[in-house]
């Protein structure tokens, strides 16, 4: 009785040995998956904002991220100085930039 608990508790050859192949080919799926649905568009999106906001340039209207309509006056490397009415102007982290509308193009509309 003894010697049968023992066989039972050993792997018999040729068992097993699929499972952690299938296992590791379903987790490298899973990764692949994760990354082409969420990683990499999301590095895509933080290029695109990257490169609308090192475009930014004097005459541009913009929209804050807090809903300022405003029209840019000097850029600096992180500072934009944009005037919000008449004769009101206002310090802005190039980073709080929403949306911009390029010189000549017509608001609300963009390309």
């Amino acid at each position: 009785m003894f010697q049968t608990l023992i066989a039972m508790a050993q792997p018999q050859q040729g068992q097993g040995g699929g499972e952690i192949y299938s296992t590791i080919i379903m987790f490298g799926a899973i990764i692949a998956i994760f990354y082409f649905m969420i990683i990499r568009p999301q590095q895509k999106r933080a290029k695109e904002r990257e490169q609308l906001l090192s475009t930014v340039k004097k005459g541009d209207k913009i929209v804050t991220a807090g809903g300022l309509h405003a029209k840019v006056i000097a850029v600096e490397e992180k500072i934009l100085l944009i005037e919000i009415a008449d004769n009101i102007k206002v310090k802005l982290e190039r980073s709080s930039v929403a949306v911009v509308n390029k010189q000549g193009e017509v608001e609300g509309i963009t390309k």
